[in-house]
């Protein structure tokens, strides 16, 4: 289908701009797609998991599934709208995984620019050995955006936003109480956050 049948906007035309130059590993194309969408996504993850440290994890990790993910994004919606379906699915998984039993709304959640509807569902396809070699080179890809951390964060960093493991394996594989865990994500978090706001084009 031809992006013209879409009639999408101006602000979708040019983030599929960016998402073909990310897929060709422009960092800075990265870097632009989360400075669009990082405060705009991390609000709707807060209203789902009223949490602020979980909302500010879920938030890059939302990030990071989808920009290892890039090769499987069509453009039969818009970016913005496969982000926070990717947002929103990886929070109903850390919902249930911390069982919690407080409700919460998925409704009007994020209302897309566009007015797109979307299924929250997303399909667990198992990757071939190429597929799997395709989201390899995009966790490196973003790993790079956090290069220019630190080199007491980066590890953290690593192992709880490409590694997905819990604070309390991170704490007892680094033997480092899980406070100070919490703590220096945090503190990484805001440093990387300060990056992609204020130093974008030297990323």
């Amino acid at each position: 289908m031809e992006l013209e049948d879409k009639d999408f906007s101006q602000k979708a035309l040019y983030d599929f701009r960016l998402v073909e130059l990310a897929k060709e590993g422009d960092q800075n194309a990265f870097a632009e797609l989360m400075k669009r969408y990082n405060r705009s996504l991390y609000h709707v993850i807060l209203k789902m998991v009223r949490n602020v440290d979980d909302a500010e994890d879920l938030t890059i990790e939302a990030f990071a599934k989808a920009f290892k993910n890039l090769d499987k994004f069509k453009q039969d919606y818009t970016f913005s709208t496969w982000l926070f379906k990717i947002a929103t699915n990886n929070c109903i998984d850390f919902m249930r995984k911390k069982k919690n039993n407080e409700t919460f709304s998925i409704n009007n959640l994020y209302n897309s620019t566009e007015n797109e509807d979307f299924d929250l569902d997303i399909a667990d396809e198992n990757a071939n050995p190429q597929e799997n070699a395709i989201r390899s080179q995009k966790a490196e890809l973003m790993q790079k955006l956090v290069a220019r951390l630190p080199s007491k964060y980066r590890k953290l960093v690593s192992m709880r936003y490409f590694e997905e493991r819990a604070y309390q394996e991170i704490a007892e594989e680094l033997e480092i109480p899980i406070g100070t865990v919490k703590a220096q994500l945090h503190r990484a978090r805001e440093l990387l956050y300060d990056m992609i706001k204020n130093q974008k084009d030297h990323i």
